[in-house]
Parts: structure tokens; C-alpha cells; sequence
């Protein structure tokens, strides 16, 4: 009973024997860790985690003393290379006067602020959507006088030279009317359906492809136990290729760059927190490159609309995609270094989409 209930606990929990063998953890545990309990029962906690030799000490110290204590900010490293700060506190569980077990609960605080991180910029996200909507609409019903008064001003005109001005007007008043709807984003609600994430993955590697006319490599790693979500594609696939799309621009343009690659990696993460809503299941989509990664003074801007890292970049592609994928009550995040550039989109598997 006190295993099922620490099994649905947010809280990472592990349970050590005196000999520092990992005896128990919580699915919580296992996100957090990257393991699996399978895989980890009766290891060292050495082989889930690595922070220093003094912790190890301090462990057994806890199994002779029976007393309690906790670490802040203390970084440790998994067995994947990555790094978490976090805070623990260990418990002595007693049995006659002797530690029969060690409690370990972490409390990640890189998490709790990604959360936080998260929430702000969804709002921002949210406000930033709405007053660019209220400008493009303001800036597109003149757009339409302009565009029909050249008309008729090109219509009493008898000198094909002053026709010619008059068609400059309306040419680029339907180019600046391409640009404000392209800023309101999708105009129809989504058509949702049953739908495989690979098939939508597979549609824009093949795309990809062919735009990039073979002059990079795609590397697939696929988790085949993501189960089928509900969603629309034709909008999945927009938002997916707008990022996949970035990714090949910024290797292409960059001659620097050897054996150009994008790494496409799904994976299934369970009781997966968005912004403040936990999710039992959601599907994680990596878009991974080699380039030369994006400017640091970018990053917090990036998903803006107007915002972009090229000379001829609009600016639109990836606060479009941001706005379909949160549509789907999802969120994309990027981190960025040379040579290593990952877009992560978060898609909840069990939830509809937002009309």
C-alpha cells in the first residue's frame, strides 16, 4: 500500500539497503534519473547518480549514526553525462536501535525553474500573440483601400508607364497582406484526428530532403512505444517543418560546418509537467543539429514574431510553430551551444486540442 502511494508522488524517492544497494524508486525517481528501476534494483547508487566521494562517506555515516540530513544545491551527474542541481534530504529508517534503510528524496531545482520559466513564457507568449493579432489586423484592413483604390486609379490611366507605378502598389500591398496573415497564424480551427507522431515526422524528413537536395544527413532515433495522439497533422507537420527547416538553413548556410546532420529522437515521457499542468504521458520531439548554434542574446526572444538570427529571415516560422504546438496544449523549448542546437516540442498525449 505505502508503495503505491509513493509510486503516484511528483517527489523523486529512492529506498537504499545499508549496503548502499537501491532497494526501491518511484517512477518520479525514474524521469528524474533517466533509469530504469528494472534495470537499477540491487545496484550502488553510484550507478544511478555520481556526486562526490564525501557524499558516499556521508551515506554510510547516516547507516551507523541514524541521523537525518540534508544537501542544497549540490549538483549531481547521471549515468547519460547530463547534470541536475538539486536539493536531498536522507532518512535513516529504523529497525531496533539500526538502520535497516536509507530514505533519499530529490528535489530538483532546475526543474522548479524551468516550470517557472515556462509559465512566463507562456503568458508572454500569450500577450505577445494577442497584440501582434490586434496590429495585423489594424495594419491589414487599410491595406485592402489602398490595394483597390490603385485599381481604380490604374484603370484611368491611358500611359502604360504610369500603370506600371500603379501595379507596383498593388503588388506589394498583396505582399505586405501575405506577410499579416502569415503573422495570424492558422485562420481555420484544427481538423483534429487519431494520428501516429512518426508518420507526421516521417512526412517532414521527406520534405527536408528534398529541399536540402541530399546535402545533409537525417538520423532517426524513434521510441515505438509512443502511442497514437490526437492532433492535426497538416498543422503538426507545419510546425515540425518550420523547425526542421531552421535547422537545415543554419547548416547549409554555414560552410564551416562538416557532415552536417539533424537527429530526429522521439521519446515517451511519463507525469511530464507543462507550464502548470501535470501530464501522465506526453511525447517528446527532439530536432537535433550540428550548426553553429544560435546567438545567446536570441535565445530568450526567440519564439517572437519578427525575431530572427538571418539577414533574410522573416522571423515567423517558429512563433507560428510555437502557437500551433501550444494549441495542442504543448510547449517547445531550445537550448543552444556550437555544434549542438536542440528544439524540444512536448505534446501531451492524453488531452484534446484547443479550438
Amino acid at each position: 500500500m505505502h508503495n503505491v502511494l509513493i509510486d503516484h508522488l511528483s517527489t523523486a524517492v529512492l529506498q537504499l539497503n545499508r549496503d548502499l544497494q537501491i532497494e526501491y524508486l518511484n517512477p518520479a525517481a525514474e524521469i528524474l534519473l533517466a533509469i530504469s528501476r528494472r534495470r537499477i534494483y540491487g545496484q550502488k547508487i553510484s550507478q544511478a547518480f555520481f556526486e562526490n566521494e564525501s557524499s558516499l562517506a556521508a551515506l554510510e555515516a547516516a547507516v551507523i549514526s541514524g541521523y537525518p540530513y540534508t544537501k542544497r544545491e549540490t549538483e549531481i551527474l547521471l549515468t547519460n553525462g547530463k547534470k541536475l542541481l538539486l536539493d536531498y534530504t536522507v532518512t535513516p529508517i529504523m529497525s531496533l536501535h539500526s538502520t535497516d534503510s536509507l530514505l533519499i528524496e530529490l528535489y530538483p531545482r532546475d526543474h522548479m525553474k524551468r516550470i517557472s520559466q515556462e509559465d512566463e513564457f507562456i503568458a508572454t507568449h500569450q500577450t505577445s500573440k494577442e497584440l501582434v493579432r490586434s496590429l495585423a489586423h489594424e495594419i491589414k484592413n487599410p491595406l485592402g483601400g489602398i490595394r483597390g483604390a490603385a485599381q481604380l486609379i490604374s484603370r484611368s490611366f491611358k500611359d502604360e508607364a504610369l500603370k506600371d507605378y500603379t501595379q507596383v502598389i498593388i503588388e506589394e500591398s498583396d505582399r505586405l497582406r501575405d506577410l499579416v496573415d502569415r503573422l495570424l497564424g492558422p485562420r481555420k480551427l484544427p481538423q483534429t484526428e487519431n494520428l501516429n507522431i512518426h508518420k507526421v515526422i516521417e512526412r517532414v524528413n521527406q520534405l527536408i530532403s528534398v529541399e536540402s537536395e541530399q546535402q545533409l544527413t537525417i538520423l532517426r532515433d524513434y521510441d515505438p512505444s509512443i502511442p497514437n495522439l490526437i492532433g492535426d497533422k497538416s498543422q503538426l507537420i507545419q510546425a515540425l517543418l518550420n523547425i526542421t527547416r531552421n535547422a537545415m538553413q543554419a547548416l547549409l548556410e554555414n560552410p564551416q560546418t562538416n557532415d552536417k546532420c539533424i537527429t530526429i529522437v522521439t521519446r515517451a515521457l511519463r507525469q511530464f509537467t507543462i507550464g502548470t499542468r501535470r501530464h501522465r504521458l506526453v511525447c517528446c520531439i527532439s530536432v537535433i543539429d550540428n550548426g553553429p548554434g544560435i546567438p545567446e542574446a536570441l535565445l530568450k526572444t526567440l519564439f517572437y514574431p519578427m525575431v530572427s538570427g538571418r539577414p533574410d529571415g522573416t522571423g515567423l516560422g517558429l512563433s507560428i510553430a510555437q502557437s500551433i504546438v501550444h494549441q495542442h496544449h504543448g510547449l517547445i523549448e531550445c537550448n543552444s551551444q556550437p555544434e549542438n542546437t536542440e528544439f524540444n516540442i512536448y505534446l501531451p498525449i492524453e488531452t484534446a486540442v484547443q479550438g
